[in-house]
C-alpha cells in the first residue's frame, strides 16, 4: 500500500514515516522544508520538496504516485506567528488543505487522515476536560485556520460525490525527539535554552495549563489507525493530564539539572489559559492508551537533544 505524508520531514511527520516504513508501507513524503533541512527524511521514502499550496505540482505528484492513504500533517503551527502573519497562516492551513483535498479527489485517494489542534481550536474552555462536543471559540488565527480546514475535510466526499474516507486527530501539546526550537513550542525551546545555559522565559505567571503528549504515543496510534473505521471521525489524542507551565519547567530542571528559576514576562494575547482534553472517545473507539508519562518523555527527549539520531 502507498501512503503519502504531507509534512513528512517534520517533527511528528518524520517519526510517522519511519513507523510506516517499518510496517512495510511504501511512503511518499511531501514537505517544503520550512522548519528543517530534510535530515530526518527516511532514506527509504520517496521525497518531494514542494509546498502543499502549489496545487499544480502537488496534483502531478499524486497522479504519478497514486497513494491510497494520505496523512496530512503539513501546516503552519506557530500560534504567535499566526497572530503576526494571519495571511500566511490561512494560506498554508486552509488553502494548503484544499490543495491536498483536490489532489485526493482527482486521484482516487481512499482515505485522508488530517491532524488538527486540540486546544487552539477550542479557545478558552467552558469546562474541563474538553470533550469532542465542546463549543469551539478559537482565540487565534491558528486555531481558526486549523479548525476551518476540518470542515473541508469533513465535507469534501459528500460535496463531490466521491469515496473519500476521513479521520481527524486533534492533538494535545506534542513533544519529543526531532522537535525544533524554531517552532517556539515549550519543551524544545526550553531545552535549547538550557543547553546554552540561558534562562528560559515563562509568559505570565506560569500557572496556565496544557495537555502534554509524547510523540511516540501519537505516532503509534496513527499507524494503527490506517485502516480503522470507527463510528466517530474526530478524536482528541492527548494525555488527559493537566500540567502547568511551572510544573513542566520543574520537570525539565529535574531531568537536566538546570538550577535557574525562569524569568517572567507578559502573557501572550490569544493563547488559551487552561486546557486538558477528554480522551475517552479515542480510548473507547481507537484503543488509545498513551503509555509515556511526562517525566519519562522529557528524559527521552533530553537524551535525544544531547545525542540526536
Amino acid at each position: 500500500m502507498k501512503i503519502l505524508v504531507t509534512g513528512g520531514a517534520g517533527f511528528i511527520g518524520s517519526i510517522l514515516v519511519d513507523k510506516l516504513i517499518g510496517r512495510g508501507y511504501e511512503v511518499i513524503v511531501v514537505d517544503n522544508l520550512s522548519v528543517n533541512d530534510g535530515k530526518f527524511v527516511n532514506r527509504y521514502a520517496k521525497f518531494y520538496a514542494t509546498d502543499i499550496t502549489d496545487f499544480k505540482v502537488l496534483d502531478k505528484i499524486f497522479r504519478l504516485e497514486r497513494p491510497e492513504i494520505v496523512f496530512h500533517l503539513a501546516a503552519q503551527t506557530m500560534l504567535r506567528q499566526s497572530i503576526s502573519d494571519p495571511f500566511l497562516d490561512a494560506h498554508t492551513n486552509i488553502i494548503g488543505t484544499i490543495s491536498v483535498l483536490e489532489a485526493c479527489k482527482n486521484n482516487n485517494v481512499r482515505r485522508i487522515i488530517y491532524t488538527s489542534t486540540g486546544g487552539a481550536r477550542v479557545g478558552n474552555p467552558d469546562y474541563l476536560p474538553v470533550d469532542e462536543k465542546h463549543p469551539l471559540k478559537p482565540t487565534s488565527p491558528y486555531g481558526i485556520s486549523k479548525h476551518s480546514a476540518e470542515h473541508y475535510v469533513e465535507t469534501y466526499a459528500s460535496l463531490h460525490n466521491i469515496d473519500l474516507e476521513h479521520l481527524i486527530f486533534c492533538f494535545g501539546n506534542a513533544y519529543g525527539p526531532r522537535d525544533s526550537p524554531e517552532t517556539k513550542r515549550l519543551v524544545p525551546l526550553f531545552m535549547d535554552m538550557i543547553r546554552k545555559n540561558t534562562t528560559p522565559k515563562i509568559f505570565g505567571d506560569g500557572n496556565q495549563t496544557r495537555d502534554f503528549i509524547y510523540v511516540e504515543d501519537l505516532v503509534e496510534l496513527m499507524v494503527a489507525s490506517v485502516n480503522k473505521n470507527p463510528e466517530n471521525k474526530l478524536f482528541h489524542l492527548a494525555s488527559g493530564v493537566q500540567t502547568s507551565v511551572n510544573e513542566i519547567y520543574n520537570v525539565l530542571r529535574d531531568v537536566t539539572g538546570f538550577i535557574n528559576d525562569a524569568e517572567r514576562i507578559d502573557a501572550v494575547v490569544g493563547e488559551v489559559r487552561d486546557i486538558v482534553l477528554d480522551i475517552t472517545l479515542a480510548k473507547n473507539q481507537l484503543g488509545w492508551d498513551p503509555k509515556t508519562d511526562l517525566k519519562l518523555g522529557v528524559k527521552k527527549t533530553w537524551d535525544w537533544v544531547n545525542n540526536p539520531y
